[in-house]
């Protein structure tokens, strides 16, 4: 059964264009995931693109997966990586316990699927899944908590209990480490899950991976690999000191030249603002840096920097030189993290949400401020799961889906 995005209400009007009138929003995106005539030139055009480091990224994933014994399919997707014909198809998601949201999941199938139907369609490339682990986020509440249906038919939300204060800053969520409140968290999960046949499997194996003591990207890293290692799904992480080397340009550039390319940010989201909404606020710089005390926006004051609600400042040569000697303490926030990945892989496809879709709009000067191919935005599969149960009531009363969404007395 399928139903049409414009039948769901809350959806953007941005989104729902991007899918059924592109010509409305041709001048936000760089290439119409539709238009599959113009795949071969893009496809072209990356592989074509010289990264000095190719032959480096297969050997840094394979040392991510120490501990890990990856199948032959990935294994060989990552050897991959070198050649010139192989392209990535890339999707990634914030830390979420017990992988977060379901679309998660519908996300990296939408990712494998398309691999495997574009490796059959256009021989002369080979495509691979990419996951991209962002652990960099530190938006502790929006990764701490799953929501379910209890016994009782009642929407509930589980959370995981860090221990600190909420108004305390964070770091960011890859590096954050499981408490002894994971306890709390199974067994009020236990209280709300249904009965099943497969339930005490389900939460003995997830009491395995989100153990006390390992890390959220750890025990994520673990979920994935163990639902989708057999399909070659590749595991990238970007927080990899080495990978945060390999980014040292990007980093520098950022806070050498932003003045150039801020106005025309600020000038596209403002047009979006006028048409349809602008998904994410511009800021100045577009890159994050992390202490002991958290993680904070850099922000340009007069001809110096400081850290966002830090009174300390500094000066342009002391902020490439922490960049020289400690790349790992910097991160892209939302708009730069596309530019990074897009940097590092030879990525033809990326596969996003609504909100995704809709941020990606603005960052077109940042595409060709860093000179770099923008990828197709594939919008990820989208699925409610019906229970057979479910399904029978709808029957039974005539109902469709779109009635679902409608006021009770309409």
């Amino acid at each position: 059964m399928q139903i049409n995005f414009g039948d769901i209400p809350g959806q953007y009007n941005l989104f729902l264009d991007y899918l059924y009138e592109f010509d409305n929003v041709k001048n936000f995106y760089k290439n119409d995931f539709r238009n599959k005539d113009g795949y071969l030139k893009v496809f072209k055009s990356i592989s074509e693109t010289t990264r000095e480091f190719r032959g480096d990224i297969p050997k840094i994933i394979s040392s991510q997966y120490e501990g890990f014994s990856p199948s032959e399919k990935t294994l060989s997707n990552i050897n991959s990586l070198k050649d010139k014909n192989t392209l990535a198809v890339v999707t990634g998601q914030q830390l979420g316990i017990l992988g977060g949201p379901l679309y998660t999941f519908y996300k990296i199938i939408t990712s494998i699927k398309l691999s495997e139907h574009l490796k059959e369609r256009y021989d002369a490339y080979n495509f691979v899944p990419v996951f991209w682990l962002e652990g960099d986020d530190h938006d502790f509440e929006e990764v701490r908590s799953i929501g379910l249906i209890n016994e009782s038919n009642t929407l509930t939300n589980i959370f995981y209990d860090d221990e600190l204060p909420d108004e305390e800053t964070r770091n960011s969520v890859g590096y954050m480490v499981i408490k002894d409140t994971i306890n709390s968290f199974f067994d009020n999960l236990d209280k709300n899950l249904r009965d099943s046949e497969f339930k005490p499997d389900f939460l003995k194996n997830l009491k395995e991976i989100y153990s006390s003591g390992k890390s959220f990207k750890q025990a994520f890293k673990e979920l994935i690999f163990r639902f989708f290692d057999k399909y070659g799904l590749i595991i990238f992480d970007p927080q990899d000191v080495i990978i945060k080397n390999l980014l040292k340009p990007v980093f520098k550039r950022e806070i050498n030249d932003f003045r150039q390319h801020t106005e025309k940010l600020v000038k596209v989201s403002a047009t979006l603002e006028e048409l349809y909404h602008a998904q994410v606020k511009v800021r100045p710089v577009n890159l994050f840096y992390s202490t002991d005390e958290g993680r904070f926006l850099i922000e340009p004051v007069e001809n110096e920097f400081r850290l966002r609600r830090k009174r300390k400042k500094f000066t342009q040569d002391e902020i490439i030189n922490a960049i020289d000697m400690h790349p790992e303490n910097f991160s892209p926030n939302v708009l730069l993290r596309p530019i990074c990945q897009d940097y590092l892989l030879p990525t033809a496809f990326y596969i996003g949400g609504p909100s995704e879709v809709s941020y990606f709009a603005q960052i077109t000067p940042l595409y060709d401020f860093y000179n770099l191919n923008s990828p197709f935005i594939y919008p990820r599969a989208s699925a409610t799961i019906f229970e057979k149960n479910l399904e029978n009531i709808l029957e039974k009363y005539n109902l469709s889906l779109e009635d679902i969404f409608s006021n009770a007395d309409e």
